[in-house]
């Protein structure tokens, strides 16, 4: 191969490139991989990224009231509601584990009855901090008649790690499940939890983290593939260019 300009004396390229079919085949098969699977995840961002952006539009719309009619998840997840009922302690759970500003404690996850007691809704009321003596649980203020719980409506993830084979010992669990709780406590429960926002005179933490949609995580995974694809292809380049000295001496 020569280059040829009609000023100049032809000269030969320093380099010949040579491709093989095998190789080259395999090269253009993990590039296109590497490039669908960047563009699944910058997709994936793409949606998380609208998701959030409703869940900002959400959040500033007026609470929806839960009342003992059943209602679907979808309809309420992510929305602030309100809920009128009362607070049943014996089927309280306590989430182990729960670390606030470095201090170990736990979420106090308690059933609300609503309207006659016919279907309950269950609130996360918030943290409080472990006792030193862990086999002793700390004392928990529950208002004994109706109270009104405004808070945000969340279906618990199934996605955790159970750190131990003791996922629940009497009301102390590791992690939370509606179907999880439902085998546990027979009662009637509606399909969200009510993460609490109104304040009560009780002495629990209530200031919860934003949902992590894991935007970032589906950006950094695109760049992974995008990395790997332009690896393969300076991998191809590199082993199938060589200087036309190497090849005459080959």
């Amino acid at each position: 191969m020569y280059l040829k300009h009609p000023s100049l004396t032809t000269l030969p390229l320093p380099y010949n490139f040579r491709p093989r079919f095998v190789t080259t085949l395999a090269a253009v098969a993990g590039i296109a991989a590497t490039l669908a699977l960047a563009n699944w995840q910058l997709s994936r961002a793409h949606e998380k990224e609208g998701l959030a952006a409703r869940l900002e539009t959400l959040a500033k719309d007026p609470p929806v009231s839960i009342a003992a009619a059943e209602v679907k998840a979808e309809d309420v997840e992510w929305r602030r509601v309100t809920a009128r009922g009362r607070f049943e302690p014996r089927y309280g759970v306590f989430l182990d584990n729960r670390i606030r500003r470095g201090v170990a404690g736990y979420h106090v996850v308690m059933p609300l009855a609503l309207g006659g007691g016919s279907r309950y809704v269950l609130v996360n009321r918030g943290w409080i901090a472990g006792n030193p003596d862990r086999a002793r649980l700390p004392e928990v203020s529950t208002p004994a008649g109706t109270v009104e719980i405004t808070g945000l409506a969340v279906t618990p993830s199934r996605r955790f790690l159970e750190l131990s084979t003791r996922i629940a010992e009497g009301n102390v669990w590791q992690n939370l499940t509606l179907e999880r709780y439902r085998q546990a406590v027979p009662i009637a429960l509606q399909p969200v939890v009510i993460q609490q926002e109104s304040p009560l005179d009780d002495g629990l933490e209530r200031e919860w983290d934003p949902p992590d949609l894991g935007v970032q995580k589906h950006y950094g995974y695109a760049f992974q593939w995008f990395a790997l694809a332009l690896t393969i292809l300076v991998f191809y380049l590199v082993t199938h260019v060589r200087r036309r000295s190497e090849e005459k001496a080959d």
